[in-house]
């Protein structure tokens, strides 16, 4: 009896690394870059790591499926390397010679991304699970409504416009009035000159008297 009790645990492995096979049909590798992340409190990957790491895929399919038959046994890992990369299946509670479909445990694992990243203080980036895509982050809420920051790029618009045809009105005016300044001095100026003459040179004189004509006004008066 003893006996019978020791081979089925010695077969127990055997069957397990059997169901875990590298590139498998149902078998994901997963990298994690835990000096990458963390820098100098990066903490050592160990047989303790390696159960947490399987507790926290029990839990994640505990919630997708929402039975709570999953325990750390159900998650299967092999293949493991020292730069921490592995391999890992999920068997079905109920026959545990069966494999949980791929798209199943990608669904448990993409619900629970954010769950089995912070049980290892890793990201996305870090903690990768190969041919499943990154979580895609949450769209950063403005602090401002949408239709306030609408109104004030309006607003500005507008404003600015008014400022520009404010200025440009200012601008124009005082071009006109420089134009109607120079005309008047060119008016002036012509008015001033005639034939060459200053007509102020000759509005600040009596005249020129012209002595030929002055005996004669002489003479005349004598008679």
């Amino acid at each position: 009896m003893l006996a019978r009790v020791l081979l089925a645990l010695s077969l127990v492995p055997a069957l397990a690394l059997a169901l875990c096979q590298p590139d498998g049909q149902d078998a994901y590798k997963v990298r994690l870059s835990i000096k990458t992340a963390l820098g100098a409190n990066a903490y050592e990957w160990n047989e303790s790591e390696q159960f947490l790491f399987r507790a926290t895929l029990a839990f994640a399919m505990r919630k997708y499926t929402g039975q709570e038959t999953f325990n750390v046994s159900s998650v299967i890992v092999c293949d493991e390397t020292p730069r921490v990369s592995f391999w890992f299946v999920v068997t079905n509670p109920n026959d545990t010679a069966t494999l949980i479909p791929k798209n199943a445990v990608e669904e448990a694992i993409r619900l629970s991304r954010n769950r089995i990243n912070s049980a290892f203080l890793l990201s996305d980036k870090t903690l990768q699970f190969l041919g499943i895509p990154p979580t895609l982050a949450p769209p950063s809420q403005p602090s401002l409504p949408v239709w306030l920051i609408v109104f004030g790029v309006v607003m500005g618009i507008v404003t600015t416009g008014i400022l520009a045809l404010i200025i440009s009105g200012f601008i124009q005016r005082k071009k006109k009035e420089k134009t109607i300044e120079d005309e008047d001095e060119e008016e002036k100026q012509e008015g001033i000159m005639e034939n060459g003459i200053s007509c102020e040179t000759l509005e600040g004189k009596d005249g020129v008297n012209n002595g030929a004509y002055s005996h004669d006004e002489d003479r005349l008066t004598q008679l």
